[in-house]
């Protein structure tokens, strides 16, 4: 069933009217105009999403609101238009986005209230969230790409910010990139799946039309689903194309959250659960998904072991979270890795703002070895990053435990017993590297430099920290265990959009042993980083001094970035350099276009010597070519 509802453009017009306002006006608007225009958009394109979701909810199981706004391309029998859904699935990215976005943009105005670019910060900002939303409301997807582009441009825009950094610019570019190689495979996968319905005489790439014909994308469904598979790996920051991610911390902290908790990373996972019904067709490319999501969580959380960097540990523990996400999904699990994107949006979120709090707070340090003993003098701060990080850690009660285990158990009972115990091993990483963090930062002995005077936050940022944290502990009690109240209930609202996973067993005795070996391996995480950080601080260093070269393996992040370099960049720079700009560029190219130009030119040069504009010389020229043609005839009569 499906209504049409069309407020829900004001979910897009909002943060659209958000962008040009603050392009365009902001600037001399002043600060405080920025800060309710670029603010309050996305908050009513919140209270639209919520109005959108009360309709939903008064519908049927299933159902669907949608409204066309305009034709788009038509040719000869392929039509699409500019239109939107709100079904089940996009109702809670929806809410996500503009939630979470609403509350990150409310604490932008006390973290970039001495920035100069305040109204262009606000109209990136903004424009963000448009993109991501235009990305989960599309009903076709063509439209998903434009928002997939939006997120991938926005993301250059905001990390390359202080762009008078030569640095900071370079990891903005390297991010644009590397997502282009990633949005490569994404259209590739379009076109395949256009290509094989296209032989049965169907044009169509509207997600109802395409799920209807479903069984005509068989004899393709592994290629195109590995193809859309190298575009989630480049936007959710999977190996191989996680790379960028890291380097993305250059930008403001807000940004970051922004980027890690409702945009762009989860864009990936939204995609494949869009996109279940080709997904189910073909096995091999799931378990490919699940394998990547194993091995990337795994591979992250060990990175994040040494990194100093406060936000680069927690760069490297969303790529890790983000692996769950995928593991869920490849498992067939959909719901339960869409139920984790959304706690997931919670913790992640807060932990990025708690870290910008203490970034704001010791006046830009980042380095946690030069922080410690911070809690009595930020102690909102530090209770609401106690908080998320006992979330991230699927602490029973708060809301990680009850997604995080979910996806555990979902794997177990698909039969991927490797991948489930590679996802308690990186629990139990997560748990050592984000209570290490806790512990560097909030306990022992202040590092902190004496020209530091650290205090908590304004209210517009510690605002923003104490909804999230209620969030991080209750966002997830909408999915309790079957049995316990409402038990199940986000699963079940999924359901009818989302097709079931491979296996459905109750929740029993055996997930509740599953649980139990989840808590043991958070336990033993908790318990070696309070040895080592709390205990006995100077174990820490004696350790690396003995394994130093798996320690440096770890800092230097198995030199992927070197590997990367050596094989694609070095090589592509060579190659464009001396192949293609010298050799066809320079010479083939313009050789060619060069050359006719250059014979033009000389030919221009023989003809003008020739015209002197001296009369005598015309008329001699004139005399000889009479004589000339007089000769010829002549011989012709005495040759006759």
């Amino acid at each position: 069933m499906t209504a049409q509802f069309p407020a829900l453009a004001l979910i897009l017009l909002f943060p659209a009217i958000g962008v040009v306002f603050n392009i365009f006006v902001g600037p001399r608007a002043g600060r405080n105009a920025v800060n309710v225009a670029g603010t309050g958009v996305i908050f009513a394109a919140f209270a639209v999403g919520l109005w959108a979701f009360a309709r939903l909810l008064a519908m049927p199981a299933g159902a669907a609101l949608e409204v066309t706004l305009w034709p788009w391309i038509i040719a000869d029998q392929f039509h699409t238009a500019i239109a939107l859904r709100f079904d089940a699935l996009s109702a809670v990215m929806t809410l996500v986005v503009s939630g979470v976005g609403a509350v990150i943009h409310l604490y932008s105005i006390g973290y970039m209230a001495h920035d100069e670019d305040y109204a262009r910060y606000f109209a990136y900002m903004n424009l963000f969230a448009l993109s991501m939303l235009v990305l989960v409301l599309a009903d076709n997807l063509l439209l998903m790409f434009v928002g997939w582009e939006g997120v991938g441009l926005c993301s250059y825009l905001l990390i390359a910010f202080w762009y008078g950094n030569a640095q900071f610019a370079y990891n903005g570019r390297k991010a644009f990139v590397v997502n282009r190689v990633g949005d490569a495979g994404f259209i590739l996968g379009i076109l395949t799946m256009l290509s094989a319905l296209a032989a049965h005489g169907v044009w169509t790439l509207n997600f109802a039309g395409l799920q209807a014909h479903a069984a005509m994308l068989a004899p393709v469904a592994t290629m195109a689903g590995l193809l859309l598979l190298l575009g989630a790996t480049g936007k959710s920051a999977q190996i191989p194309l996680y790379v960028w991610l890291p380097d993305a911390m250059v930008g403001p902290t807000p940004v970051s959250a922004l980027i890690h908790a409702a945009t762009m990373v989860t864009a990936g996972v939204y995609m494949i659960a869009r996109l279940h019904f080709l997904y189910a067709l073909t096995p091999d490319a799931m378990h490919v998904v699940a394998v990547i999501g194993g091995v990337t969580a795994f591979f992250a959380a060990t990175v994040a072991l040494v990194q100093s960097d406060i936000k680069r540990v927690l760069a490297y523990s969303t790529i890790s979270q983000l692996g769950y996400m995928f593991m869920g999904v490849g498992a067939g699990a959909f719901a339960a890795g869409i139920f984790h994107l959304m706690t997931h949006a919670f913790f992640k979120g807060l932990l990025f703002l708690c870290a910008g709090s203490i970034i704001h707070a010791l006046k830009g340090e980042q380095d946690m070895n030069r922080m410690g003993a911070l809690w009595r003098r930020m102690p909102i701060t530090y209770a609401t990053m106690l908080a998320a990080t006992l979330a991230i850690c699927a602490v029973p009660g708060f809301s990680g435990y009850f997604s995080k285990d979910l996806i555990l158990e979902r794997t177990f009972e698909a039969g991927d017993e490797g991948l489930w115990l590679l996802g308690v091993i990186t629990a139990g990483l997560t748990a050592l590297y984000m209570f290490r963090l806790l512990f560097l930062t909030f306990h022992g002995t202040s590092r902190v430099a004496p020209d530091k005077h650290v205090h908590e936050s304004p209210p517009v940022m510690t605002v923003p920290l104490i909804i999230l944290g209620l969030l991080s502990v209750a966002g997830g009690w909408v999915e309790l265990p079957p049995g316990w109240l409402w038990g199940g209930a986000f699963s079940r609202f999924l359901m009818p959009v989302l097709c079931r996973s491979r296996s459905q067993a109750a929740h029993g005795a055996a997930g509740g042993a599953l649980g139990v070996v989840a808590m043991l391996a958070t336990l033993t995480g908790f318990l070696l980083a309070y040895i080592l950080y709390i205990q006995s601080p100077a174990l820490p260093g004696r350790i690396a001094a003995r394994a130093s070269a798996l320690y440096h393996l770890l800092v230097r992040k198995y030199y992927v970035d070197e590997l990367y370099n050596l094989i694609f960049g070095r090589f592509l720079f060579w190659g464009s350099t001396n192949v293609l700009s010298r050799g066809v560029d320079s010479g083939l190219i313009d050789g060619i276009v060069d050359g006719a130009g250059l014979g033009v030119e000389a030919a221009g040069e023989v003809t003008r010597r020739s015209a002197t504009g001296n009369v005598q010389v015309y008329a001699f020229v004139y005399l000889a070519g009479a004589v000339g043609i007089a000769a010829y005839y002549v011989y012709l009569v005495m040759v006759r």
